[in-house]
This record gives C-alpha cells, sequence and structure tokens, in this order.
C-alpha cells in the first residue's frame, strides 16, 4: 500500500501496490503494521455498504458527534463517486477545509477520513456501490450532519440538482 497525505490534517489516500500476472492483480487493502505505521487507526468495528441507483445521489455531510471517535475507511467498490473530506476539528490547521477526491472501482483507492471530520460523496455514475469500514460503532443519538451545500464551507460538488435525501436535505447550516 501507498499512504499519500491529502492537504487535509491526518487524512490519506491509500492505494493499491499491484502484484500482477496474467490472471490479474492481487493488493493488500489493509494492514495492522502499516496504518500504525502512518499513525491510522488499525481498529476497524463495524462495515457498512451503501447502493446507489442513480447517478447524481449525494449522501451528507455526516459526522458524529463527541465523545465518538468514528473514522473511516471508504472505498468505491462498484462505478465511481466523488468523495469529500470536511474539517471539523475546531483546533485543527485545517478547520472548516475540504478536499474532494474521486474514488472509482477501477482506480481502487481507499480515503481514510479521521475522526471529526464530516463526509459525502454524490455518485458519478448509476449504481455506484460504497464499502465503509468504521473504527467507532455507529451511534444514532450522536449522528449528524452539515448542508452539503453550505456557503461556509462553498464545496464544488461535480453535478448539479443532486438527488438528497430529506435528512441531508435538511441539515443546518454550519454555526461555529
Amino acid at each position: 500500500m501507498r499512504f499519500r497525505p491529502l492537504s487535509l490534517a491526518g487524512a490519506c489516500a491509500v492505494e493499491l501496490e499491484r502484484r500482477e500476472d496474467p490472471r490479474g492483480f492481487f493488493a493488500r487493502t489493509f494492514c495492522q503494521d502499516e496504518f500504525a505505521a502512518h499513525g491510522l487507526s488499525t481498529s476497524f468495528v463495524q462495515c457498512n455498504v451503501s447502493w446507489n441507483a442513480r447517478r447524481g445521489t449525494l449522501r451528507g455531510m455526516h459526522f458524529q458527534k463527541a465523545p465518538s471517535r468514528e473514522g473511516k475507511l471508504v472505498r468505491c467498490t462498484a462505478g465511481a463517486i466523488w468523495d469529500v473530506l470536511l474539517d471539523l476539528r475546531p483546533d485543527s490547521a485545517t478547520y472548516l477545509r475540504w478536499e474532494g477526491v474521486e474514488l472509482t472501482a477501477e482506480n481502487h483507492t481507499a480515503l481514510y477520513i479521521p475522526p471529526g471530520f464530516g463526509h459525502g460523496f454524490q455518485t458519478l455514475v448509476d449504481g455506484a456501490e460504497v464499502f465503509y469500514q468504521m473504527t467507532d460503532m455507529h451511534a444514532p443519538e450522536l449522528a449528524s450532519g452539515v448542508r452539503w451545500d453550505d456557503p461556509a464551507f462553498s464545496i464544488a460538488w461535480p453535478i448539479p440538482e443532486p438527488i438528497l435525501s430529506e435528512r441531508d436535505a435538511g441539515y443546518p447550516l454550519f454555526t461555529p
């Protein structure tokens, strides 16, 4: 695996190191020692899949409030998505900054999203599937979010007029 730091403190892209032969390739997607060496969580307690029927579906911007320490390792397993990380840690040098990365089934890249970040994605094709590994159990009472189109962040989504859930469309504007 190759760990490529992103512009947001503590976040990184995890790229595969392929071992190719005529059959295809083999690659490691997780190694406790390598993740620990890069200061990333090595404990994943829950895995989730999100399948999305239509291009333009936007899920986010989600996070869990303290005391949760929910980090995520996110990979697109079918299709393509525009994945967005938003640093919501007030003590961070990259507070309120966002970064977007295209994840596809073909590029096999995953994103490590540290605790304290908001997260969302928009599907770029019909039938996109996203696989999440979580570092903390989901706690519905701590689940929260911020608006996907909040002017405080000015996130550049690739597809205008997204398909949204009622919950995601109803998140309030951010107040520090």
